[in-house]
C-alpha cells in the first residue's frame, strides 16, 4: 500500500499551508503552477518546510487536521525541526 504524506509549505507572503499527498514534490509543483489549492494560487511560489510520512490516507488526514489546529508558532517549530533533520 503506497504511503501518504502530510506537508506544510510556506507561501510567498509568509503564510503556511498544510495538505496531504502521495507525491509531495508533484503536489508542490501543482501549487506552484496555480493548479493546487485555491489558497496557494495567489500566494505563489510555495516551498516545502515540513513533511511527515503516514501509513494511510486516514492517518494523514487526522495529522493534517491536528497541524492545522496548531498555533502558528508551533507550525513554525515544525518547520525549524525539519531544517535540522
Amino acid at each position: 500500500m503506497p504511503a501518504w504524506f502530510v506537508y506544510v509549505v510556506r507561501c510567498r507572503d509568509g503564510s503556511l499551508y498544510t495538505g496531504i499527498a502521495r507525491d509531495v514534490n508533484a503536489r508542490v509543483a501543482q501549487h506552484n503552477q496555480g493548479r493546487g489549492a485555491r489558497y496557494t494560487r495567489g500566494r505563489r511560489p510555495v516551498a516545502i518546510v515540513h513533511v511527515e510520512r503516514k501509513r494511510s490516507q486516514g492517518s494523514a488526514l487526522r495529522r493534517e487536521a491536528a497541524i492545522k489546529a496548531l498555533p502558528r508558532k508551533a507550525k513554525l517549530a515544525l518547520a525549524s525541526e525539519a531544517a535540522f533533520a
